[in-house]
């Protein structure tokens, strides 16, 4: 009887341990992710990859400045070679289709933070320096474009994360102007919202001593509110149309966390938000997923394969 009682404890004990692991420890090459594939890119090592549900690298390619990727529906990666080109490239690293906003801006300084394959084909492209968004067909035509407006150009802040919105509108994340902008397809503001230093001094520099609101994503939800990665603001905001702040967590939040430049953030269907986390250090998660009341339930750290440069981070879904 004793010896029963003692393989259930350890029966039991192994299952706690096992659930513990899956749910709430830090995940990646350094401890496998059950169940999890990453997208993750990272310019310090120059390595844009996916991290499959054992952590071992599925694919993998070098690039060197990168703040946007996506994995296509056909399985093509969209992705950026420098602050200029944005190139389709197959699983075996053929490239398909490019667009340089170089060679379009000839003369002119312009970088690439943003850009998103839309439903039809055409490819929609955030240009800082030009500050204007512009949709592209497969030839590179441009077919549409929208003048972006800021008030502190700059080549390299003039945006981050852009995305189009069901409604034909686009979010724009504009970095130097520590603003959130909605525009129409004429190109008319219809929302602003600025992101508060809630009460701080601006300090310079990337990791968690530094602060700012040097905005990086926002995201339009399902309920109209929009959620925001405020960059070295280390925080997660979600506001309403009216500007409130609903919902918040910051730097210090989230135990044994500490957020540096929050990237990208992403509302899950089950409710959790899923927080990129760059420039914090090795010892801290790249990719974290909390519960609406704030709880940690799941986090990703990989500082085998990528570094202390990671904006890129995404969750795909399993593989077939």
């Amino acid at each position: 009887m004793i010896a029963m009682n003692s393989q259930r404890f350890l029966s039991r004990a192994a299952w706690m341990l096992a659930l513990a692991l899956t749910v709430g420890g830090v995940q990646g090459a350094d401890t496998p992710a059950p169940g999890r594939r990453i997208l993750a890119g990272d310019d310090s090592t120059q390595r844009l990859g996916i991290v499959g549900a054992d952590g071992r690298m599925e694919w993998e390619i070098k690039v060197s400045a990168i703040h946007d990727a996506e994995v296509l529906p056909n399985g093509n990666i969209l992705l950026q070679q420098g602050w200029t080109k944005v190139q389709e490239v197959t699983p075996a690293k053929e490239v398909v289709w490019e667009y340089d906003a170089a060679q379009a801006n000839p003369g002119q300084r312009v970088e690439v933070h943003a850009f998103q394959r839309l439903p039809g084909g055409l490819t929609m492209i955030a240009e800082s320096g030009p500050a204007r968004i512009i949709e592209v067909d497969r030839s590179g035509k441009i077919v549409h474009q929208v003048k972006l407006q800021v008030d502190h150009p700059n080549a390299h802040a003039d945006t981050r994360l852009v995305r189009k919105l069901a409604n034909g509108n686009y979010l724009v994340a504009h970095e130097a102007d520590g603003r959130v902008r909605e525009y129409d397809r004429a190109g008319k503001i219809v929302w602003q919202y600025d992101v508060p230093l809630f009460g701080q001094e601006k300090k310079g520099g990337h990791g968690p001593e530094a602060f700012g609101n040097s905005v990086f994503s926002a995201t339009r939800l399902a309920n109209g509110n929009t959620l925001i990665g405020s960059g070295n603001g280390h925080s997660v905001l979600e506001v309403t149309p009216a500007g409130k702040v609903v919902w918040k967590i910051e730097q210090n939040d989230l135990p044994g966390i500490t957020l540096a430049w929050v990237t990208r953030v992403e509302r899950l269907p089950n409710g959790n938000t899923l927080i990129g986390n760059c420039h914090a250090g090795p010892d801290q998660p790249q990719l974290i997923e909390v519960t609406p009341d704030r709880r940690v339930v799941w986090t990703w750290k990989d500082f085998t394969n990528f570094g202390n440069s990671t904006p890129v981070v995404a969750v795909l879904p399993p593989k077939k």
